[in-house]
């Protein structure tokens, strides 16, 4: 399940974000990847913990919890502190094709977190850059992700991705993972879709009694469903 969020950012906090990476002191991605992804990450990255990550990552987070369709398909129950990365077409960086690491442990806490759910949130507008396709695969095929800045996409931590090489200017974003409430994929996925048909039903018939129903069904689903 892909899920397109738009607006995770408003376009002010996308300037700021910019401004304080542009200030920022860069190193090689691969310092957060694992074995496999090693092997095909050719990238930069800012370093976990410094000041700068940290302010950024706390905007993300903020922004997040106040999202409703964020919250209505991923289901959080823990996220990992967002990171940054960068791709240039100097040097013609890219990401081979990986599947992420299934368990990642928060710095300094001990805590470890399932990647249930991968997420990017664009911070250059697709005119910026040539190349630097999020390319995801799935049951229902190959699908190619590029959205403006401040978009988001997430999608499950399982699927095989690749980001494509970037030909001109530079493609800078944020990614993280979530632990979801509902690891499950197709349970998660049935209560979004279930989710956003209360909402649409609530929209187009206010006050109609199977509005009741639906919304009771849901939350019982999740309490059977739910780790917490």
């Amino acid at each position: 399940m892909l899920v397109r969020i738009p607006n995770v950012l408003t376009a002010e906090q996308v300037r700021h974000c910019r401004d304080v990476m542009a200030r920022a002191a860069w190193v090689d991605g691969r310092v957060t990847a694992g074995h496999q992804s090693t092997q095909v990450k050719r990238n930069l990255q800012l370093p976990e913990g410094t000041p700068e990550a940290r302010e950024l990552g706390d905007m993300v987070l903020t922004a997040l919890n106040r999202n409703p369709l964020f919250m209505s398909a991923v289901l959080p129950k823990k996220i990992f502190p967002p990171l940054f990365n960068r791709y240039d077409a100097e040097g013609e960086m890219n990401f081979g094709s990986h599947v992420d690491n299934a368990i990642r442990t928060m710095p300094g806490t001990g805590v470890r977190v399932r990647t249930d759910v991968s997420s990017t949130l664009f911070l250059s507008s697709p005119e910026e850059y040539d190349g630097g396709e999020l390319v995801v695969e799935d049951t229902y095929g190959t699908h190619s992700v590029k959205l403006p800045a401040g978009d988001m996409i997430v999608y499950p931590g399982t699927s095989l991705h690749h980001v494509t090489k970037v030909t001109r200017g530079s493609r800078v974003a944020s990614f993280f993972w979530t632990e979801s409430m509902i690891g499950d994929v197709t349970r998660r996925g049935m209560m979004f879709d279930l989710d956003m048909s209360i909402i649409r039903l609530n929209a187009d018939h206010p006050e109609h009694p199977s509005v009741i129903t639906l919304t009771s069904l849901y939350h019982n689903l999740l309490r059977q469903w739910a780790e917490t």
